[in-house]
């Protein structure tokens, strides 16, 4: 399995000749348009910096898919929905893992949306608040959830990303320095990266 972060909360996920795209974007500030290609795309919602599904060209599939796709059914916001509407958690099994994508999530889990999430092998999460969760409220999710790897999406980057949300730095600073693993792409296969909170270039 290859998981590739594209920017923002857009990641696609191969798993032979079979890619799953999510969250493509669309007018994020400082990143570059979208040109990807792909089997299917998941959103979590329907927001332009998350369901771009023009910016990715479907190919037809040799095989079924490999994927096993399930949903959580979580909200943008702490109160309901009541501010930005519903979010979708997806997680994917294939390859004997488990791969769940947050979207945007707003609200710390309950125990019972937590209970499907739990162990995973990788959690790609939000930590850039305002529109989503915090870094602190993040690292409590990754404590809650315990997946072998996080990693940490939805958040400003220099020019890149919204301005009235955080940098990394809150999200890290929860976790010591031996459990944070900066790549040197922005690709990585699950199956021989190393635990922990994995951050791609």
């Amino acid at each position: 399995m290859e998981i590739t972060w594209h920017g923002h909360a857009c990641f696609s996920i191969r798993s032979g000749d079979y890619t799953v795209v999510l969250d493509p974007y669309d007018g994020v500030p400082g990143y570059p348009p979208l040109r990807l290609t792909g089997q299917q795309i998941l959103c979590s919602h329907e927001h332009f910096d998350h369901n771009c599904r023009a910016a990715v060209t479907l190919l037809p599939a040799a095989a079924p898919s490999p994927f096993t796709v399930t949903k959580q059914h979580t909200f943008h916001d702490g109160r309901g929905g009541a501010l930005r509407g519903d979010n979708t958690v997806h997680i994917l099994r294939a390859e004997g893992l488990t791969v769940a994508h947050l979207g945007d999530l707003g609200h710390l889990l309950t125990p019972e949306q937590a209970q499907s999430l739990t162990g995973c092998d990788v959690l790609l999460l939000p930590v850039g608040g305002t529109y989503t969760i915090t870094g602190v409220q993040a690292a409590q999710t990754v404590r809650q959830l315990r997946p072998r790897i996080a990693v940490p999406m939805h958040y400003r980057r220099g020019e890149q990303g919204f301005d009235n949300i955080d940098e990394l730095s809150p999200f890290l600073s929860c976790f010591a320095s031996g459990e944070i693993h900066p790549l040197s792409g922005c690709s990585f296969d699950p199956a021989r990266e190393v635990s922990g909170i994995v951050i791609p270039k």
